[in-house]
């Protein structure tokens, strides 16, 4: 057992005797954090009680205080709108008391008891334990009003990161203008400036940003039919990492609350956006069937156009394969899709149409085709 840090007794209001309060640490973590469990006895009114608190640290610097601020604002965004669906983050900020010059911070959340199966599409998606239900009503609930502008925007408050990639979420009034500007080309100078730049993929890229994203995700196209029938859709909290292994079985403890065993998620990387945004990684990676994917849909349906869902979705993990790749390996063809999906611009009228492949073993493609 090691010691707790001075200044997280203080920002959690624990005592300082090493006899109450003790952290245990772990192997877990990515490359950029190591995690741990602190016990701490809190005196009650009817004596003591045992709580515990998951805690995480990085060394990394500036980017450590960002990264955990954007999640310490991403867990408890999910929270408020979902209670019980995610642990609410309790504080965060430098391990020193001298913050000057300290490279190391925490992040401070309730503890998630994980176990069990999972029981993504079993049940139905009015059981308030189930993924489905948890989602939807995530899914279903609009964002908060912006505090400076009045209107609900997309964007979040603070960046957040995907892996070690920052991404700045500054408010937009529209989701196609947040998407390509926020994400795409975000990632795009992000590769460049690791990797160089690419004047045949900068071309690629920003045609997708400038022509594609408006024509499926533009205001006055999203969000309605054919016969121009339906409304503008309403910025929502989406976790904005939701693979698989960001999902379990469990429910907070130690809280103070009697939450149930449930769906629950961890390591968000949020935003306001559009709810199929989620979809694209979940679908990516795998590890959410068929029947969740009915069950979701019967609490959030499908946007319209419903007949454009599939090359929405798509368009969303064209973002989440950038990141991926961005994060494992150096590369410079950073645009990439699964190998089974060709996005086709040319159905959307521009003046050529694109086509990108990858390969699970890292090789990469694409070609510019004139209509």
């Amino acid at each position: 057992m090691a010691p707790v840090p001075p200044a997280i007794l203080h920002a959690l209001s624990l005592p300082s005797d090493p006899s109450k309060v003790t952290l245990s640490t772990s192997n877990l973590g990515s490359g950029f954090t190591s995690t741990g469990t602190i016990r701490a006895k809190i005196k009650t009114g009817n004596g003591e009680e045992e709580r515990r608190y998951f805690v995480k640290t990085s060394s990394n610097g500036q980017a450590a205080a960002e990264m955990f601020e954007g999640e310490y604002e991403s867990l408890n965004a999910i929270v408020d709108a979902v209670p019980g669906f995610c642990p609410r983050a309790l504080a965060f900020g430098p391990l020193k008391e001298e913050s000057a010059n300290c490279k190391t911070f925490f992040l401070v959340t309730e503890f998630l008891d994980l176990g069990g199966s999972s029981r993504r599409g079993s049940g139905d998606e009015t059981d308030p334990t189930t993924l489905a239900y948890r989602l939807g009503k995530l899914h279903s609930t609009p964002a908060p009003v912006d505090r400076e502008t009045g209107p609900r925007q997309f964007g979040f408050p603070v960046p957040t990161f995907c892996g070690d990639t920052k991404q700045p979420n500054k408010f937009c009034d529209s989701w196609a203008e947040f998407y390509a500007h926020e994400r795409l080309l975000t990632i795009l100078a992000t590769s460049e400036h690791r990797n160089g730049s690419d004047a045949g993929l900068r071309e690629l890229v920003e045609k997708t940003a400038h022509h594609v994203v408006p024509q499926l995700l533009g205001d006055g196209h999203l969000g309605y039919n054919s016969h121009g029938e339906g409304e503008r859709i309403v910025p929502v909290v989406v976790h904005g990492d939701l693979w698989s292994g960001n999902a379990d079985q469990g429910r907070i403890v130690d809280s103070g609350r009697d939450d149930p065993v449930g769906e629950v998620v961890y390591d968000p990387s949020a935003c306001y956006g559009h709810s199929e945004f989620e979809l694209g990684v979940m679908r990516m990676f795998g590890g959410f069937g068929t029947k969740f994917f009915d069950q979701y849909h019967r609490v959030v349906p499908k946007t319209e156009p419903v007949e454009e869902y599939n090359d929405r979705v798509q368009l969303y993990e064209l973002y989440v394969w950038s990141s991926f790749r961005l994060f494992f390996t150096p590369f410079t063809q950073f645009l990439i899709i699964s190998s089974n999906f060709a996005l086709q611009i040319s159905s959307f009228k521009p003046s050529c149409y694109i086509r990108w492949w990858i390969s699970l073993g890292g090789s990469v493609d694409y070609e510019k085709v004139d209509p």
